[in-house]
């Protein structure tokens, strides 16, 4: 039998293959990198994003106790529910100070009479890479109630 030769493409195909080994290892450590990366800012992402709601949901009881924080008042035959300034700050800052952690009140008041309009401040740190953020993020909420009674 005569032996088969082999074309000079084959034989330069053949020595490329042997030279790309190992390329897909640097290739996939590259991608795992990557995903991590990913991963992390999606863990600190999800993170402030519930932090934020926290504050507003804060903010809502805030609001809600400060709109609690009414006087009853008598005028004629008619009853009158009406809020002062001072109330809504007192109802709000204990609510903050029970549930609230390290969250302020900024602002408590009432632009009406009848609303009460709470704001709380706070700060997220992230969970994972605090390296970029080492101060954390300030963040804020507002919420306004309205009183049952007019």
């Amino acid at each position: 039998m005569r032996a088969r030769r082999q074309s000079p493409t084959v034989r330069m195909l053949r020595t490329r293959v042997a030279d790309d080994e190992g390329s897909i290892l640097i290739l996939t450590l590259g991608y795992a990198v990557l995903a991590i990366v990913v991963v992390l800012i999606c863990v600190d992402a999800t993170s402030l994003y519930l932090a934020q709601k926290r504050l507003d949901a804060l903010a809502d009881a805030a609001a809600l106790a400060g709109a609690d924080g009414f006087t009853f008042l008598v005028e004629g035959d008619e009853p009158k529910a009406e809020l002062t300034a001072d109330g809504v700050r007192e109802q709000a800052e204990a609510v903050v100070g029970e549930l609230g952690g390290d969250v302020v009140v900024v602002d408590a008041g009432t632009p009406d009479g009848v609303s009460a309009r709470v704001t709380v401040a706070g700060t997220w740190r992230p969970p994972v890479i605090t390296l970029f953020v080492p101060d954390g993020v300030a963040l804020e909420a507002t919420a306004t109630s309205r009183t049952a009674l007019r």
